[in-house]
């Protein structure tokens, strides 16, 4: 990319930037500074050269065409749930907060929605469910639409509907250049905005619906002695289960917070949640032999689908979180032992959620759509996730993660799916090699000076933290 202009020169044009978006642009030393520079994932200290929020697509292109002229790069974030790959990379960087961009619509008759990049799934659900349809909306209400369908997305209904990505159908975005685009249809944009990303600030998209009104969900929880029987039946039962079935096994150490179930609540447990899709009576039969295994707490139902963005229990509140996963080509019993072994009771392991998901079903196979990322390559994701109260608490954490994994490397795929990986990876590990190559190129079409920071570049180099 262009080379950044000397300081003096780099300062004086940054001042130009406090007059766009209305004044919300934050400069190092501004009073705001401080609090519009920190994402949802609080350990990331990240110190761009200057935070924006622009409230309008021809904002967001004054921003990226200012940026251009004082030598900056442009780094998108929504919520900044996915901020950790970015640490350390930001300094010479203007961070483009897409927060106020909040346009939300529902298309009953199609069956669509259309979605600003500040809008956040809690608020897609609920609209369409008002409506009697349903997103393949994330785990938490607070995760933003635009930044996870960019990475992929893996809802309640996955395995029968396939990821998110694959139901984007237009995307508008401002490129390198500071123009706007609408990508539709077979447009390459398009195509590389599913599952690839990093080639513009996407300020809206545009995505299919599913006609669920309810499905069968819930969680099932044992006390965590319980670890390895339950985790061996309920890899067993995966194998059995049709598309319409969508469940996690997770070792859980539950905090003791208001929030969860009474029978959760401080305790450590292994429990199984999801959602299943069809009949309850075929539902329940299905169920039957998790509930064999007799769970402490049984709390599937017939639940409205606006209600399953919280059945994960995922905090909502900004905190300190890291996360990493793994793909795994298969589950076998010695694997279940090498994970409660490695995760379990006596593991020592400091965190909060081990949890393995059920891939499988449409995930498995090539989106007749087509995208950047069409499928995921792997049977299983194990995702471990920490809660600290500081971000030096995140070190062991992070150990605890590396040490499972090895434990784990056998049945482990090369690929990763990024969007749940914390550490900057090659981003070539996400993608097949052909799909790799063809976002490159359509990337640097797109973008030929690199003006956009993209959380997993295509190299193997690990960025220095924040």
């Amino acid at each position: 990319m262009a080379a950044t202009p000397p300081t003096a020169e780099r300062g004086s044009r940054l001042d130009l930037l406090r007059g766009l978006c209305g004044g919300a642009v934050h400069l190092p030393g501004d009073a705001g500074y401080d609090r519009a520079r920190l994402p949802w994932n609080l350990q990331v200290d990240a110190r761009p050269a200057a935070v924006a929020y622009p409230a309008f697509p021809d904002e967001v292109a004054t921003v990226v065409r200012a940026a251009a002229a004082a030598g900056l790069r442009v780094a998108p974030m929504g919520t900044g749930h996915g901020a950790p790959p970015l640490s350390g990379r930001l300094g010479d960087a203007v961070l483009l907060r897409t927060s106020a961009l909040t346009e939300l619509h529902v298309d009953t008759d199609r069956q669509t929605a259309r979605v600003g990049a500040g809008v956040l799934w809690g608020d897609v659900v609920e609209r369409a469910g008002e409506v009697g349809l349903a997103a393949r909306h994330m785990s938490s209400p607070s995760v933003g639409v635009v930044g996870s369908s960019l990475g992929g997305g893996i809802s309640w209904y996955a395995r029968r509907h396939g990821l998110q990505c694959s139901a984007l159908t237009a995307i508008e975005v401002v490129l390198a250049d500071g123009s706007f685009v609408r990508a539709t249809g077979h447009d390459d944009l398009l195509w590389a905005a599913r599952g690839g990303g990093g080639f513009g600030v996407v300020t809206a998209v545009e995505f299919d619906l599913l006609p669920i009104a309810t499905a069968f969900a819930g969680l099932l929880a044992w006390d965590w002695r319980h670890a390895e029987r339950v985790l061996r039946a309920w890899a067993d039962w995966t194998r059995e289960t049709p598309e319409d079935v969508t469940t996690v096994a997770r070792l859980f150490q539950a905090p003791d917070q208001p929030d969860l179930p009474a029978g959760l609540r401080g305790r450590q447990v292994v429990v199984v949640d999801g959602a299943v899709l069809g009949p309850p009576g075929r539902a329940a039969q299905l169920l039957a032999p998790l509930r064999a295994l007799r769970p402490e707490l049984d709390t599937f139902h017939v639940a409205r689908a606006d209600s399953l963005p919280r059945l994960h229990l995922d905090p909502e509140a900004p905190t300190v979180a890291h996360a990493s996963s793994v793909l795994l080509d298969d589950l076998p019993e010695e694997a279940v032992e090498a994970l409660v072994a490695a995760a379990g009771p006596r593991s020592g392991s400091g965190l909060v959620d081990l949890e393995v998901r059920q891939l499988g079903g449409a995930l498995a196979r090539p989106s007749p759509r087509g995208g950047a990322l069409d499928r995921l390559d792997g049977a299983f994701l194990v995702l471990g996730v920490g809660i600290a109260d500081e971000p030096a608490g995140l070190a062991s954490l992070r150990r605890d993660t590396t040490r499972i994994f090895a434990a784990l490397a056998r049945w482990a795929s090369s690929g990763l799916y990024l969007p749940m990986v914390d550490q900057a990876n090659d981003g070539r590990r996400g993608l097949s090699p052909t799909a790799w190559e063809r976002l490159a190129a359509i990337r640097a079409a797109a973008d030929p000076e690199g003006r956009f920071v993209v959380p997993h570049e295509g190299s193997a180099a690990q960025p220095a933290d924040a």
